[in-house]
């Protein structure tokens, strides 16, 4: 009797994960679905190649002597409502700029320190006798950066109506010279949602 319980509850759970919501991928080359008051994938995608376009069209990114610019990321700042992780937005333009052929980045230094540890970590094993010391990164082999890009998220909530809203999200983003602390270039891509006030924006 307790085997045909048993059995009898599995079949339930069966018939009750077939009736669930069909669940489906998005076909993110041409995705038409509803949009979010909030920050979703689109936007950031959006945000990211506009900031690109515009600093290779500028031409900061042309160095002189026709090489690549060494780019560290600094601070990007979420002034949002949402917990967003800033890294969405900055990782598409790295990889955007590093197949433009433009700019290289580097990884061992940050705003909160490498972003790979293993750079300096490694140069730790100069005085073990346990590695051959020619396959141990050298003293004076890292490049500097070059450049820092840094930025900030903002986002403003506007009571259009009485039941309507419109929030705007500002991408603000600044290329420095590191050497002379100029602003080789800044841009900001704005992206405006309006929808009903029941909807949220984080």
């Amino acid at each position: 009797m307790k085997g045909k319980n048993i059995l009898a509850a599995l079949a339930v759970a069966v018939t009750m994960s077939g009736c669930a919501t069909s669940v489906q991928h998005i076909d993110t080359s041409n995705d038409r679905g509803k949009a979010v008051m909030g920050l979703d994938y689109r936007d950031f995608q959006t945000a990211a190649a506009e900031a690109v376009g515009s600093m290779l069209q500028s031409g900061a990114l042309n160095k002189r002597d026709g090489g690549r610019y060494v780019l560290v990321v600094s601070r990007v700042i979420n002034d949002t409502m949402q917990r967003i992780d800033t890294d969405q937005l900055v990782k598409k333009i790295r990889i955007d700029l590093l197949q433009s052929g433009k700019v290289v980045v580097t990884t061992a230094v940050g705003p909160n320190g490498p972003e790979d540890r293993m750079a300096m970590q490694t140069r730790e094993l100069r005085q073990s006798e346990e590695f051959n010391q020619s396959t141990v990164a050298g003293k004076g082999r890292m490049i500097a950066p070059e450049l820092s890009l840094s930025g900030k998220i903002l986002q403003r909530n506007i009571r259009v109506s009485s039941g309507t809203q419109q929030v705007e999200y500002y991408f603000q983003l600044t290329l420095t010279d590191i050497n002379t602390g100029l602003a080789f270039w800044e841009g900001e891509s704005f992206i405006g949602k309006r929808g009903s006030n029941k909807s949220v924006s984080w």
